[in-house]
């Protein structure tokens, strides 16, 4: 049974053949980069964030931070519901029509309720789940200080409760005819 609830509707998939099982989101969430928060202000905005983040199994939440204020805090205290996402490119899958070009992908959307970590401990936690996730070479005490009541200060770590999620991934033959990788974005640094 999945993690999300039987019939949960925001985590429906209209494409069942590429659905992929409980294991692999937990995988892939460990494996992924970064991801996208997206958040709703009082007006109906919708906004993106693009974020670092640990994904906490035993929890079953994830953690993120951000500023102290702006607009990501008045986003969550104005309406906790929030998406998260994170997803991976493969193989552009050319064909004779353009209608019918295609692409290797693989993601996962969370769907939950976000809240700012008020309580000192559980924030420091969180904070220290995404530098063992982005830095599990480096250990506290040992290459770095270890963060202070006043660096929390300074923080807003964020917690999103998991209530649904759903995973999905296309993967074309090997040798499919003419796929190509599409070569990295330039970035100026």
């Amino acid at each position: 049974m999945s993690e999300s609830g039987p019939g949960d509707a925001r985590a429906a998939l209209r494409r069942r053949d590429r659905g992929k099982d409980d294991a692999w989101i937990r995988g892939f969430l460990r494996a992924a980069p970064f991801g996208f928060l997206a958040t709703v202000d009082e007006g109906g905005q919708p906004f993106l964030n693009s974020n670092l983040f640990a994904y906490d199994e035993e929890r079953h939440c994830i953690y993120l931070h951000t500023a102290r204020s702006g607009r990501t805090r008045s986003n969550v205290e104005a309406a906790r519901s929030v998406a998260f996402s994170v997803a991976a490119m493969g193989r552009m899958l050319p064909a004779l029509e353009a209608l019918e070009f295609s692409v290797e992908y693989a993601g996962v959307v969370v769907f939950g309720t976000a809240c700012v970590v008020d309580d000192p401990e559980e924030a420091a936690y969180g904070l220290q789940r995404i530098l063992d996730r982005y830095a599990p070479h480096l250990k506290p005490g040992r290459d770095y200080r270890p963060t202070t009541a006043e660096e929390l200060a300074r923080t807003a770590v964020y917690r999103i409760d998991i209530e649904a999620w759903s995973g999905k991934q296309k993967e074309a033959e090997r040798d499919f005819p003419g796929a190509y990788r599409v070569p990295d974005v330039a970035v100026p640094f």
